[in-house]
């Protein structure tokens, strides 16, 4: 139960309607068992009226206000079981929400290296699968026990004083009822968590096998991923299967012993009966009307027991997330004002999950409204300078400074919010393009979609499509082509009309006659902003007030496209080598 712990704060949230609940359940419990009691006087005043020791008159009389008195308890106990589902479940969906608010928080906070290090199925399940097992110990768990103890303490005392040793006789199948439900859950929970694990494989081989469907097609290996496909279902098929074998034992045990229980009733209290221990035979009916009264509370202990296995298994898989640190922590809660200085400082930076050292020792500055081209081999290091700059990542060797000050003494949210960024690869959402490009600017006007759309050499591409603008893209923007999904990204990083720009090689995918319509509209829209440009390309980084050629995470050449030109390296042969592609097509 430590890792439960965690809820206890959930708990304390909403302690008043927990307590209601408790309160609305003993009620409920309450009137619930007046009915055996007045069953028993109905069997009571039947014998009196055989007897003749009770009028017909008096006899009628007392099974109407009896049957009165059973409606009126059935109907009260109705409606506050209904209650107590009402706050008690209700308030296991508060912690739900809460609990998935605080694990989706963390998600935001914590750095680009823990989501290196997991799986995006895992991080889902966490969210999802395990929230949903704890909201069972939060809500079902908590009322069945709540529900079971007074349902039990009551009847118990009620029993006794009616007939203490049918009570001792009546009770003995109850705790075997209780640990062979206990020991049925265990393996009911092992199995059901081996037919998860297969569910998951199934829904990751699926989610894989759409998203990458055009190149099973393109290369013809549909009969095999068909087959992949039959072999995890057919794993996932005997699974449940066997899970199903188990789970069919639940009932008819719980049958068999109730009908045990109801066999001993009959027998020990006849001969008591007989006997004269007993002075009515309504006990008889009381007490077998106690036994089915209490076998599925006594059968829910194994099942609660599961639950709450179940709910701390899940709890810890999700403590182990809430309990990591990002690595990337706001020092500042000031908001702070970019204005878009950049300065690097003898930056060394390696990657924590590959070890590979990206930058050695770059040192270079960008003044405000400048712009900086960055040119060099692919794993050069370009990514890695856009990727500090948007403090993605801290430097732990060097100095990175914005506007003067350490880029870890700057305001987080107002860093970023102040930087546009393009990234290499273009991730768009399920959603319209016109929402994708409103991403930059949520109150954003359609005209202002229209005219950032423009800029980026897109508005005629999506015109042409059937909705336009309220287009709905596929899983990653797959709607669209790798140029037109590069183009959607840049509307959406100028519509922000940020301090800064950063474009990571967002033009490969572009032809020269559109890169050079695009860099056109840039070099006016960039006019007074920061600007950093990653490409590959000389035609986009010949404009820039200054270049710099990374080699290897060093910079081994930097000035602007004229004086690089005249001097032999990279630059000069990477120049020459597109200006004869140019001329040849």
């Amino acid at each position: 139960m430590k890792e439960l712990r965690h809820l206890n704060k959930y708990f304390l949230k909403y302690k008043y309607k927990l307590l209601a609940g408790i309160i609305i359940t003993i009620i409920a419990r309450i009137f619930l068992l007046f009915t055996p009691r007045l069953v028993s006087k109905i069997f009571t005043a039947i014998e009196k009226g055989l007897d003749g020791s009770i009028t017909r008159e008096a006899f009628k009389a007392e099974l109407t206000l009896s049957i009165i008195y059973i409606i009126v308890a059935a109907i009260i106990a109705g409606l506050f079981t209904f209650l107590m589902r009402q706050t008690i479940i209700n308030v296991s969906r508060y912690i739900e929400y809460d609990l998935k608010n605080e694990i989706y928080q963390q998600y935001q906070k914590l750095s680009l290296n823990f989501y290196k290090k997991n799986r995006t199925g895992d991080l889902m399940n966490r969210i999802s699968e395990d929230v949903g097992r704890v909201r069972m110990y939060a809500g079902p768990a908590i009322m069945y026990s709540i529900n079971t103890v007074t349902l039990f303490v009551i009847a118990l005392i009620y029993m006794y004083n009616a007939a203490p040793t049918l009570t001792l006789y009546t009770i003995i199948p109850l705790p075997i009822l209780s640990v062979a439900i206990y020991k049925l859950s265990r393996e009911i929970h092992k199995r059901s968590t081996v037919v998860q694990e297969y569910l998951s494989k199934l829904s990751s081989f699926t989610q894989e096998t759409f998203s990458g469907v055009a190149i099973i097609k393109s290369y013809g290996i549909e009969p095999q991923t068909n087959q992949n496909f039959v072999e995890l279902a057919s794993g996932s098929r005997d699974k449940q299967l066997s899970l199903v074998r188990v789970s069919a034992l639940f009932f008819p045990m719980m049958i068999l012993l109730i009908g045990v229980s109801n066999l001993i009733v009959i027998y020990i209290g006849g001969l008591q009966y007989i006997n004269g221990e007993i002075e009515s035979i309504g006990t008889i009916a009381e007490f077998i009307i106690y036994v089915n009264m209490l076998t599925w509370p006594v059968a829910t202990v194994g099942w609660v027991t599961s639950i709450v296995q179940q709910a701390e298994a899940s709890q810890k898989r999700i403590n182990e997330f809430l309990k990591i640190e990002s690595e990337v922590q706001n020092k500042n809660n000031n908001p702070s004002d970019i204005i878009g200085d950049i300065h690097f400082k003898d930056v060394t930076f390696t990657y924590d999950d590959t070890n590979i050292t990206a930058l050695k020792g770059v040192s270079f500055k960008v003044n405000h409204g400048e712009t900086l081209a960055i040119i060099g081999k692919t794993g050069s290091g370009k990514s890695t300078i856009l990727e500090l700059i948007g403090r993605l990542y801290d430097i732990k060797h060097g100095d990175l400074t914005i506007d003067g000050k350490p880029i870890d003494q700057v305001n987080l949210y107002s860093l970023r919010d102040s930087i546009g960024y393009v990234p290499q690869d273009a991730f768009l959402f399920s959603d319209t393009i016109k929402n994708n490009i409103k991403f930059g600017k949520e109150s954003a006007t359609d005209d202002e979609v229209i005219q950032a759309a423009k800029y980026a050499q897109v508005h005629k591409n999506i015109i042409g499509f059937n909705k336009g603008y309220d287009t709905t893209l596929g899983e990653r923007g797959i709607t669209l082509s790798g140029g037109q999904k590069q183009r959607v990204s840049i509307a959406r990083a100028i519509i922000k009309d940020p301090k800064v720009l950063l474009f990571d090689d967002c033009l490969s995918a572009v032809d020269t006659e559109t890169e050079e319509k695009i860099l056109n509209n840039l070099k006016k829209l960039t006019t007074g902003k920061t600007t950093i440009i990653v490409s590959h390309r000389i035609s986009a980084a010949k404009n820039a007030d200054n270049i710099i050629v990374l080699d290897d995470g060093k910079i081994v050449q930097s000035g602007n496209h004229d004086s690089l030109i005249e001097v032999d390296g990279y630059y000069k042969n990477l120049y020459l080598k597109q200006l004869s592609e140019s001329e040849s097509h």
